[in-house]
Order: structure tokens, then sequence, then C-alpha cells
């Protein structure tokens, strides 16, 4: 055991019974805090592939307003 850790354990111990509770939702949230910064996400995954469509959305956007006033 590291000393760092030797000493958070002593303190741990100077801690009172009802207030432990807050102190492990504390650290609760640390190190769900670290866990979430360590994990990649993979966001493409939410990329669509380009359609024939969206390559040339103006032209398009011109046939339906044309074809709309017909």
């Amino acid at each position: 055991m590291t000393v760092l850790r030797q000493s958070a354990m002593a303190e741990l111990e100077r801690v009172p019974e009802d207030k432990l509770g807050a102190v492990i939702n504390f650290i609760d949230k640390l190190v769900r805090e670290t866990d979430a910064k360590e994990k990649k996400r993979d966001l493409e995954q939410f990329v669509m592939p380009p359609t024939e469509r969206g390559q040339d959305a103006d032209a398009y956007v011109r046939e339906l307003r044309d074809n709309d006033r017909i």
C-alpha cells in the first residue's frame, strides 16, 4: 500500500460514521468522472453516409421549389 493510500485510510478512520455516506458518495463521483473521461466515444456511428441528394442540395431545393409552382 502506498503512503498516500495509508494516509487516506487513516483520515477515513477519523471521519464520524454519520458522515461516511457523504465521503463515499464523493469518492464514487470522482471514480465515475474519471471513468467517463477515459472512455472514448465512437461518434462515427452517428454520421450518415452522404446521399446523392445531399451532394447537390441547392439544385434539389430549386427543383422542389420549381415543381411546387406548377
